[in-house]
Protein backbone atom coordinates (compact mmCIF):
# COMPACT_ATOMS: atom_id res chain seq x y z
CA UNK A 1 0.00 0.00 0.00
CA UNK A 2 1.09 3.52 -0.82
CA UNK A 3 -0.13 7.01 0.09
CA UNK A 4 0.87 10.14 -1.81
CA UNK A 5 0.23 13.08 0.54
CA UNK A 6 -0.56 16.72 -0.15
CA UNK A 7 0.23 16.71 -3.86
CA UNK A 8 -0.97 19.23 -6.41
CA UNK A 9 -2.82 16.60 -8.42
CA UNK A 10 -3.50 16.91 -12.14
CA UNK A 11 -6.08 14.14 -12.44
CA UNK A 12 -6.70 14.88 -16.16
CA UNK A 13 -10.36 14.25 -15.37
CA UNK A 14 -10.78 18.03 -15.10
CA UNK A 15 -8.68 21.01 -16.09
CA UNK A 16 -7.97 22.42 -12.62
CA UNK A 17 -5.49 20.62 -10.32
CA UNK A 18 -6.59 19.68 -6.80
CA UNK A 19 -4.55 19.55 -3.61
CA UNK A 20 -5.23 16.10 -2.17
CA UNK A 21 -3.91 12.65 -1.28
CA UNK A 22 -3.90 9.48 -3.39
CA UNK A 23 -4.22 6.06 -1.76
CA UNK A 24 -3.01 2.98 -3.62
CA UNK A 25 -3.67 -0.68 -2.91
CA UNK A 26 -2.81 -3.73 -5.04
CA UNK A 27 -1.51 -1.52 -7.83
CA UNK A 28 -4.76 0.44 -8.22
CA UNK A 29 -5.91 3.88 -7.09
CA UNK A 30 -8.53 3.28 -4.39
CA UNK A 31 -9.10 6.78 -3.03
CA UNK A 32 -8.39 10.41 -3.86
CA UNK A 33 -9.24 12.98 -1.22
CA UNK A 34 -8.17 15.22 1.62
CA UNK A 35 -6.48 14.01 4.81
CA UNK A 36 -6.53 10.27 4.04
CA UNK A 37 -5.40 8.34 7.11
CA UNK A 38 -2.64 5.73 6.84
CA UNK A 39 -1.74 2.75 9.01
CA UNK A 40 1.83 1.85 9.93
CA UNK A 41 2.17 -0.60 7.02
CA UNK A 42 1.50 2.08 4.37
CA UNK A 43 4.45 3.71 2.60
CA UNK A 44 3.99 7.49 2.53
CA UNK A 45 5.35 9.89 -0.09
CA UNK A 46 5.19 13.54 0.93
CA UNK A 47 4.39 15.47 -2.26
CA UNK A 48 3.91 18.83 -0.57
CA UNK A 49 4.69 21.63 -3.01
CA UNK A 50 5.02 19.18 -5.92
CA UNK A 51 2.88 18.32 -8.93
CA UNK A 52 1.40 14.84 -9.44
CA UNK A 53 0.50 13.68 -12.95
CA UNK A 54 -0.65 10.43 -14.52
CA UNK A 55 2.32 8.54 -15.91
CA UNK A 56 3.23 9.98 -19.30
CA UNK A 57 2.52 8.01 -22.49
CA UNK A 58 4.40 7.97 -25.79
CA UNK A 59 1.86 6.79 -28.36
CA UNK A 60 4.42 5.78 -31.02
CA UNK A 61 7.82 4.35 -30.21
CA UNK A 62 10.43 1.75 -31.08
CA UNK A 63 11.71 1.54 -27.50
CA UNK A 64 13.62 -1.68 -26.87
CA UNK A 65 13.50 -2.61 -30.58
CA UNK A 66 15.90 0.03 -31.90
CA UNK A 67 18.24 -0.35 -28.94
CA UNK A 68 20.59 2.32 -27.69
CA UNK A 69 24.30 1.54 -27.25
CA UNK A 70 24.03 -1.08 -29.97
CA UNK A 71 25.26 -1.63 -33.52
CA UNK A 72 23.06 -1.51 -36.60
CA UNK A 73 22.66 -5.28 -36.31
CA UNK A 74 20.51 -4.72 -33.21
CA UNK A 75 18.04 -2.51 -35.08
CA UNK A 76 15.32 -5.10 -35.56
CA UNK A 77 12.54 -2.65 -36.33
CA UNK A 78 11.75 -4.05 -39.79
CA UNK A 79 11.58 -7.44 -41.48
CA UNK A 80 13.15 -6.14 -44.68
CA UNK A 81 12.76 -9.29 -46.76
CA UNK A 82 9.07 -8.83 -47.55
CA UNK A 83 6.94 -5.68 -47.97
CA UNK A 84 3.90 -7.36 -46.36
CA UNK A 85 4.59 -8.76 -42.88
CA UNK A 86 1.39 -8.59 -40.77
CA UNK A 87 2.44 -11.49 -38.55
CA UNK A 88 5.53 -9.70 -37.23
CA UNK A 89 4.90 -8.89 -33.57
CA UNK A 90 6.71 -5.91 -32.10
CA UNK A 91 6.51 -7.61 -28.74
CA UNK A 92 8.96 -10.27 -29.96
CA UNK A 93 11.58 -7.61 -30.71
CA UNK A 94 11.45 -5.66 -27.43
CA UNK A 95 14.47 -5.98 -25.16
CA UNK A 96 13.52 -4.60 -21.71
CA UNK A 97 17.25 -4.37 -20.89
CA UNK A 98 17.62 -1.50 -23.36
CA UNK A 99 19.05 1.42 -21.37
CA UNK A 100 16.40 3.72 -22.83
CA UNK A 101 13.83 2.17 -20.49
CA UNK A 102 15.74 3.75 -17.60
CA UNK A 103 15.59 7.13 -19.35
CA UNK A 104 11.84 6.70 -19.78
CA UNK A 105 11.32 6.02 -16.07
CA UNK A 106 13.54 8.93 -15.07
CA UNK A 107 11.34 11.24 -17.17
CA UNK A 108 8.02 9.95 -15.84
CA UNK A 109 7.11 7.98 -18.97
CA UNK A 110 5.27 4.88 -17.78
CA UNK A 111 3.58 3.60 -20.96
CA UNK A 112 4.56 3.30 -24.62
CA UNK A 113 3.21 1.94 -27.88
CA UNK A 114 6.01 -0.12 -29.41
CA UNK A 115 6.25 -1.92 -32.71
CA UNK A 116 7.82 -2.28 -36.14
CA UNK A 117 9.33 0.55 -38.11
CA UNK A 118 8.16 2.02 -41.39
CA UNK A 119 10.10 0.17 -44.10
CA UNK A 120 7.15 -2.03 -45.10
CA UNK A 121 3.73 -1.06 -46.45
CA UNK A 122 2.37 -3.46 -43.83
CA UNK A 123 4.92 -3.89 -41.08
CA UNK A 124 3.27 -5.88 -38.32
CA UNK A 125 1.73 -5.52 -34.89
CA UNK A 126 2.24 -2.87 -32.22
CA UNK A 127 1.82 -3.52 -28.50
CA UNK A 128 1.19 -1.18 -25.59
CA UNK A 129 3.56 -1.89 -22.71
CA UNK A 130 4.62 -0.32 -19.44
CA UNK A 131 8.21 0.81 -19.11
CA UNK A 132 9.20 -1.15 -16.01
CA UNK A 133 10.12 -4.83 -15.93
CA UNK A 134 12.56 -7.49 -17.03
CA UNK A 135 10.08 -9.77 -18.83
CA UNK A 136 8.16 -8.03 -21.59
CA UNK A 137 5.19 -10.36 -21.13
CA UNK A 138 4.70 -8.90 -17.65
CA UNK A 139 4.78 -5.35 -19.04
CA UNK A 140 1.98 -5.77 -21.59
CA UNK A 141 -1.21 -3.75 -21.31
CA UNK A 142 -2.58 -4.48 -24.80
CA UNK A 143 -1.26 -6.76 -27.54
CA UNK A 144 -1.89 -6.57 -30.38
CA UNK A 145 -2.71 -2.89 -30.09
CA UNK A 146 -2.49 -1.86 -33.78
CA UNK A 147 -1.43 -3.02 -37.25
CA UNK A 148 1.34 -0.86 -38.71
CA UNK A 149 1.13 0.45 -42.25
CA UNK A 150 3.50 2.91 -43.92
CA UNK A 151 3.16 5.26 -46.86
CA UNK A 152 5.58 7.71 -48.39
CA UNK A 153 9.33 7.66 -48.79
CA UNK A 154 10.33 4.77 -46.52
CA UNK A 155 8.68 1.84 -48.37
CA UNK A 156 9.58 3.37 -51.73
CA UNK A 157 13.28 3.67 -50.92
CA UNK A 158 13.53 0.39 -49.02
CA UNK A 159 12.12 -1.63 -51.92
CA UNK A 160 12.00 0.55 -55.03
CA UNK A 161 15.70 1.38 -55.01
CA UNK A 162 16.37 -2.37 -55.10
CA UNK A 163 14.12 -2.88 -58.12
CA UNK A 164 11.22 -4.28 -56.11
CA UNK A 165 7.63 -3.27 -55.43
CA UNK A 166 6.71 -0.68 -54.23
CA UNK A 167 8.71 1.93 -56.06
CA UNK A 168 6.08 4.69 -55.88
CA UNK A 169 3.22 5.91 -53.71
CA UNK A 170 0.63 4.25 -55.93
CA UNK A 171 2.40 0.91 -55.59
CA UNK A 172 2.51 1.22 -51.80
CA UNK A 173 -1.20 1.96 -51.57
CA UNK A 174 -1.98 -0.86 -53.98
CA UNK A 175 -0.13 -3.44 -51.87
CA UNK A 176 -1.98 -2.33 -48.75
CA UNK A 177 -5.34 -2.51 -50.55
CA UNK A 178 -4.62 -5.94 -52.01
CA UNK A 179 -3.77 -7.32 -48.59
CA UNK A 180 -6.79 -5.79 -46.85
CA UNK A 181 -9.07 -6.99 -49.66
CA UNK A 182 -7.72 -10.53 -49.27
CA UNK A 183 -8.20 -10.35 -45.50
CA UNK A 184 -11.74 -9.00 -45.79
CA UNK A 185 -12.72 -11.81 -48.16
CA UNK A 186 -11.21 -14.31 -45.73
CA UNK A 187 -13.36 -13.10 -42.84
CA UNK A 188 -16.49 -12.96 -45.01
CA UNK A 189 -16.13 -16.68 -45.82
CA UNK A 190 -16.67 -18.69 -42.64
CA UNK A 191 -15.71 -21.94 -44.40
CA UNK A 192 -12.10 -20.89 -44.96
CA UNK A 193 -9.37 -22.91 -43.32
CA UNK A 194 -7.45 -20.96 -40.70
CA UNK A 195 -4.73 -18.80 -42.23
CA UNK A 196 -2.13 -17.55 -39.75
CA UNK A 197 -1.20 -14.50 -41.82
CA UNK A 198 -4.82 -13.41 -42.27
CA UNK A 199 -5.92 -14.15 -38.71
CA UNK A 200 -3.61 -11.25 -37.78
CA UNK A 201 -6.28 -8.89 -39.08
CA UNK A 202 -9.19 -10.27 -37.02
CA UNK A 203 -9.01 -7.60 -34.30
CA UNK A 204 -8.70 -4.91 -36.98
CA UNK A 205 -11.85 -5.95 -38.83
CA UNK A 206 -13.72 -6.45 -35.56
CA UNK A 207 -12.95 -2.82 -34.66
CA UNK A 208 -10.82 -3.68 -31.63
CA UNK A 209 -7.59 -2.14 -32.93
CA UNK A 210 -6.69 0.43 -35.62
CA UNK A 211 -4.35 0.62 -38.54
CA UNK A 212 -1.36 2.65 -37.34
CA UNK A 213 -0.34 4.68 -40.38
CA UNK A 214 3.13 6.14 -40.83
CA UNK A 215 2.24 9.28 -42.80
CA UNK A 216 4.11 12.56 -43.15
CA UNK A 217 2.99 14.30 -46.33
CA UNK A 218 -0.56 15.60 -46.81
CA UNK A 219 -1.26 13.32 -49.78
CA UNK A 220 -0.11 10.26 -47.81
CA UNK A 221 -2.35 11.27 -44.89
CA UNK A 222 -5.32 11.50 -47.24
CA UNK A 223 -4.47 8.17 -48.88
CA UNK A 224 -4.41 6.45 -45.48
CA UNK A 225 -7.80 7.97 -44.64
CA UNK A 226 -9.16 6.88 -48.02
CA UNK A 227 -8.02 3.29 -47.53
CA UNK A 228 -9.38 3.09 -43.98
CA UNK A 229 -12.77 4.38 -45.13
CA UNK A 230 -12.83 1.94 -48.06
CA UNK A 231 -12.39 -1.04 -45.77
CA UNK A 232 -14.34 0.26 -42.79
CA UNK A 233 -11.45 0.07 -40.32
CA UNK A 234 -10.14 2.42 -37.64
CA UNK A 235 -6.96 4.44 -38.14
CA UNK A 236 -4.41 6.57 -36.32
CA UNK A 237 -2.36 9.11 -38.27
CA UNK A 238 1.16 8.76 -36.93
CA UNK A 239 3.64 11.63 -37.47
CA UNK A 240 1.04 13.62 -39.44
CA UNK A 241 3.77 16.13 -40.28
CA UNK A 242 1.75 18.10 -42.84
CA UNK A 243 -1.47 17.67 -40.90
CA UNK A 244 -1.74 21.41 -40.28
CA UNK A 245 -2.11 21.91 -44.05
CA UNK A 246 -5.25 19.72 -44.20
CA UNK A 247 -6.49 20.01 -40.62
CA UNK A 248 -10.17 20.31 -41.57
CA UNK A 249 -10.01 17.15 -43.71
CA UNK A 250 -8.44 15.23 -40.85
CA UNK A 251 -11.08 16.50 -38.42
CA UNK A 252 -13.77 15.48 -40.90
CA UNK A 253 -12.36 11.94 -41.02
CA UNK A 254 -12.74 11.51 -37.25
CA UNK A 255 -9.34 9.86 -36.95
CA UNK A 256 -6.80 10.97 -34.31
CA UNK A 257 -3.25 12.20 -34.92
CA UNK A 258 -0.02 11.24 -33.16
CA UNK A 259 2.25 14.18 -33.98
CA UNK A 260 6.04 14.08 -34.10
CA UNK A 261 8.94 13.68 -33.92
CA UNK A 262 9.15 17.46 -34.21
CA UNK A 263 12.41 17.56 -32.23
CA UNK A 264 14.35 15.96 -35.08
CA UNK A 265 16.13 16.80 -38.30
CA UNK A 266 14.17 17.56 -41.46
CA UNK A 267 16.27 14.94 -43.17
CA UNK A 268 13.72 13.84 -45.78
CA UNK A 269 11.64 15.79 -48.26
CA UNK A 270 8.39 14.58 -46.70
CA UNK A 271 9.29 16.11 -43.31
CA UNK A 272 10.25 19.54 -44.69
CA UNK A 273 7.09 21.02 -43.11
CA UNK A 274 7.83 19.61 -39.63
CA UNK A 275 6.89 22.16 -36.96
CA UNK A 276 5.70 22.22 -33.36
CA UNK A 277 2.66 24.25 -34.43
CA UNK A 278 1.02 21.21 -36.08
CA UNK A 279 -0.44 19.73 -32.89
CA UNK A 280 -2.09 22.99 -31.87
CA UNK A 281 -3.64 23.60 -35.27
CA UNK A 282 -5.05 20.07 -35.37
CA UNK A 283 -6.41 20.31 -31.84
CA UNK A 284 -8.13 23.62 -32.53
CA UNK A 285 -9.77 22.03 -35.57
CA UNK A 286 -11.23 19.23 -33.44
CA UNK A 287 -8.69 16.44 -33.89
CA UNK A 288 -7.69 14.32 -30.90
CA UNK A 289 -3.91 14.71 -30.63
CA UNK A 290 -1.04 12.88 -28.97
CA UNK A 291 2.66 13.77 -29.03
CA UNK A 292 5.39 11.29 -29.95
CA UNK A 293 9.18 11.23 -29.86
CA UNK A 294 9.26 8.29 -32.31
CA UNK A 295 12.14 7.03 -30.14
CA UNK A 296 14.97 6.74 -31.06
CA UNK A 297 14.44 9.44 -33.73
CA UNK A 298 14.07 11.77 -30.76
CA UNK A 299 15.05 10.19 -27.46
CA UNK A 300 12.17 9.10 -25.28
CA UNK A 301 13.13 11.28 -22.29
CA UNK A 302 12.37 14.38 -24.38
CA UNK A 303 8.65 13.60 -24.58
CA UNK A 304 7.72 16.23 -21.92
CA UNK A 305 9.96 18.76 -23.68
CA UNK A 306 8.26 18.04 -27.02
CA UNK A 307 4.87 18.51 -25.39
CA UNK A 308 6.07 21.77 -23.84
CA UNK A 309 7.29 23.10 -27.19
CA UNK A 310 3.95 22.15 -28.76
CA UNK A 311 2.21 23.99 -25.90
CA UNK A 312 4.30 27.08 -26.61
CA UNK A 313 3.50 26.94 -30.34
CA UNK A 314 -0.26 26.91 -29.93
CA UNK A 315 -1.38 23.68 -28.28
CA UNK A 316 -1.60 25.22 -24.81
CA UNK A 317 -0.39 23.72 -21.53
CA UNK A 318 -3.45 21.69 -20.57
CA UNK A 319 -3.95 20.20 -24.03
CA UNK A 320 -0.22 19.42 -24.17
CA UNK A 321 -0.57 17.51 -20.90
CA UNK A 322 -3.56 15.66 -22.36
CA UNK A 323 -1.46 14.81 -25.43
CA UNK A 324 0.92 12.76 -23.26
CA UNK A 325 -1.67 11.45 -20.78
CA UNK A 326 -5.41 10.94 -21.27
CA UNK A 327 -5.64 11.73 -25.00
CA UNK A 328 -2.65 9.49 -25.73
CA UNK A 329 -4.33 6.75 -23.66
CA UNK A 330 -7.58 7.16 -25.59
CA UNK A 331 -5.81 6.95 -28.94
CA UNK A 332 -3.98 3.81 -27.76
CA UNK A 333 -7.24 2.36 -26.35
CA UNK A 334 -5.90 1.93 -22.84
CA UNK A 335 -7.77 4.82 -21.19
CA UNK A 336 -9.85 2.36 -19.13
CA UNK A 337 -6.65 1.75 -17.15
CA UNK A 338 -4.28 4.63 -17.84
CA UNK A 339 -4.03 8.31 -18.74
CA UNK A 340 -5.74 9.87 -15.72
CA UNK A 341 -5.69 9.64 -11.94
CA UNK A 342 -9.03 8.11 -11.02
CA UNK A 343 -10.28 5.53 -8.55
CA UNK A 344 -10.06 2.08 -10.14
CA UNK A 345 -7.30 2.94 -12.62
CA UNK A 346 -3.72 1.68 -12.50
CA UNK A 347 -1.55 3.54 -10.00
CA UNK A 348 0.86 4.88 -12.63
CA UNK A 349 1.99 8.42 -11.83
CA UNK A 350 4.88 10.83 -11.81
CA UNK A 351 5.65 13.46 -9.19
CA UNK A 352 7.46 16.53 -10.51
CA UNK A 353 9.34 19.25 -8.64
CA UNK A 354 7.83 21.88 -10.94
CA UNK A 355 6.33 21.77 -14.42
CA UNK A 356 7.30 18.92 -16.76
CA UNK A 357 7.57 21.55 -19.49
CA UNK A 358 10.32 23.43 -17.63
CA UNK A 359 13.76 22.06 -18.52
CA UNK A 360 14.97 22.83 -14.99
CA UNK A 361 12.25 20.72 -13.35
CA UNK A 362 13.09 17.28 -12.05
CA UNK A 363 11.17 14.08 -11.54
CA UNK A 364 10.96 13.31 -7.83
CA UNK A 365 9.29 9.89 -8.09
CA UNK A 366 7.92 7.66 -10.86
CA UNK A 367 5.36 5.04 -9.85
CA UNK A 368 4.02 2.09 -11.86
CA UNK A 369 1.34 -0.25 -10.50
CA UNK A 370 1.72 1.40 -7.12
CA UNK A 371 5.45 0.63 -6.97
CA UNK A 372 8.22 3.23 -6.88
CA UNK A 373 10.29 2.44 -9.96
CA UNK A 374 12.45 5.57 -10.07
CA UNK A 375 13.38 8.09 -7.37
Amino acid sequence: MLLVKNGNIYTMEGEEPVNADIFVMNGKITEIGKNIEATDDVKIIDATGMNVFPGFIDAHSHLGICEEKASAQVDESNENTNPITPAVRGLDGVNPMDSAFHNALASGITGVMVGPGSANPIGGQFAFIKTYGRCVDDMVVLAPAAIKIALGENPMTNYGLNGNTPSCRMGTASLIREELFRAKQYFENENNEKDFLLECYRDLFEGKIPLKAHVHRADDILTAIRIAKEFGVELTLDHCTEGHLIAEKIAESGFPAIVGPSLASRNKKEVSQSDFKTAGILKKTGVTVAITTDHPVSRIQYLPLCAGLAAKEGLGEYDALKAITIDAAKICRVDHRLGSLKVGKDADMVIYEGSPFDIFSRVFVTIIDGKIVWQ
